[in-house]
This record gives C-alpha cells, structure tokens and sequence, in this order.
C-alpha cells in the first residue's frame, strides 16, 4: 500500500505547491474561523479543492479528513483516509513568510502508512512510506541521536515551556520555532532538530504526514503521555504530540507532568 500510495502524495504535493502560489499570501482574500479557530484564505480553499479533486479520483475508496472540508462520519466506516492539511502555517502564508507547509498522508486501520510534506517557497519534499523509509527531495534522512543535555535543540512554543508543565526544573535546553507543525515534525525527521513538542490538543491533520517521517527516520513520536498515536478518530484530535530522536524522546515525556496530576 504505502508503495502505491506514495508517489500519487508526492505529485499532488507538487500540484498542491503551483496553486499555493499563484496567491500571494499578504493579498490572498481570507477569513476568520468562527470559534477563535484561526484563518483561511482563499489558497487554503483552492488547495484542499485541488487535493479532493486529485488525492480521491485516484483513490475513490479512501476517506477524506482535511481542515478544510466539513468533517463527516463517513471517514470512519472507512479501513484507509486521507489526512490533509492544504496549507500549515496559514498565519505564515498571510504575512507573506515562507514555512508554510503543504501536509498529505494516507493512513489505514490507524497508522499513517504514506507521507509528504512540501514546502514551496524553499522546495524542500519530504516523504516517507511505511517500512521504506524517509527521505528529503530523494535522499535519506534521520533522527538526531543525541542525549538530553543544554545543547538540546527542541522545536516548541513558549508556553510549553512553562514551569507548571514539568517534573522539578524546566529542562535546560534551547528552544527553537517554527509556525507548522508539519515543518517542525519534518525537522526533527531530519535531524536539524533534536526534538519537538506540543502539549495541547493537536488536530490530526497537522501531526499526520509528519508522524510518519519522524517514525521512518529513525526517531520515536507520542502523545504528551507518551501513548502511540493513532488516526482517523472520531474527534480527530490527538493529546499533544512529542516527537524526538531515541535517545531524547523518553526522557522529554519522563519530565512533562501528567495530565491527571
């Protein structure tokens, strides 16, 4: 499957890319979610319109979960769904800024089996099959190696970084950002990042594509509890998300305080 399924995410990640810019983000006409739930444009439409059109002509049996089309119960009685997230990083989109990241996944019974994230304004793809690997416009990646220690690099925003999120002292290590999820996934896949975390709920369509190129290359990803993820759920949100290389996963989940506490 992940075989089949990869090179159709590739191409249309591609596609996804030459619509995307054909908007200029600070111009692109855009609206606000109701619920505080953040912006989209007419891009991130286009796109998601695009990715249906392509992603479920090719693949007529699978579901459909994206940000950006009413979610419906269908998915559910489906074995394998789409995840989709047409544009990462909208805020980054609209000011003009360049890590914006288009996100595609394919996941069965749960697991995300085919990945590929692209980011267009530095035509950086990354991929990754189930069993096959990860990869960066066709080269291999993989996770950090590293130990916790202050030399550390974590992908975070600052809140999570808050004393009342750990055992004892807050780590000491750098913190670093990027405004996608996706991105930030796909670097500790690379290994430019040693880790990444995120304590609230997380939508599945950000972490999808990403939790399978961290897996592939070698690193290990969690909820904040350290439980393995699992997709397509009925709410399609997961209980953060903490993604590192081996030897630094286990001790980032061993420090957060545990939701119950």
């Amino acid at each position: 499957m992940p075989a089949a399924d990869l090179p159709l995410l590739v191409d249309a990640a591609r596609m996804a890319g030459r619509v995307a810019t054909s908007f200029v983000g600070p111009s692109a006409r855009r609206w606000d979610k109701p619920g505080d739930a953040g912006p989209v444009t007419e891009a991130d439409l286009a796109v998601n319109d695009m990715l249906m059109s392509t992603l479920r002509t090719a693949r007529p049996d699978y579901g459909w979960l994206s940000e950006e089309t009413e979610d419906s119960d269908a998915r559910l009685g489906q074995d394998t769904v789409f995840i989709i997230d047409p544009i990462d990083g909208t805020r980054n989109f609209v000011e003009g800024g360049r890590t914006w990241a288009i996100s595609i996944a394919v996941a069965h019974a749960g697991e995300v089996t085919a990945a590929a994230i692209f980011l267009p304004m530095h035509d950086k793809l990354y991929a990754a099959g189930l069993g096959a690997g990860a990869t960066l416009n066709g080269a291999p990646i993989r996770a950090s190696s590293a130990p916790m220690s202050p030399d550390s690099t974590v992908l975070a925003a600052r809140p999570s970084f808050d004393d009342k999120n750990w055992i004892g002292p807050t780590p000491d290590m750098e913190r670093h950002y990027r405004p996608s999820l996706a991105y930030r996934l796909a670097l500790v896949g690379e290994g430019r990042f040693d880790g990444m975390l995120t304590l609230r709920p997380t939508w599945e369509w950000d972490i999808a594509a990403g939790a399978l190129i961290v897996a592939q290359a070698g690193g290990k990803i969690s909820d904040r509890e350290g439980v393995p993820l699992l997709f397509n759920n009925q709410r399609p949100t997961l209980n953060g998300v903490v993604a590192a290389g081996d030897a630094l996963h286990g001790p980032l989940v061993g420090r957060l305080v545990p939701q119950s506490a």
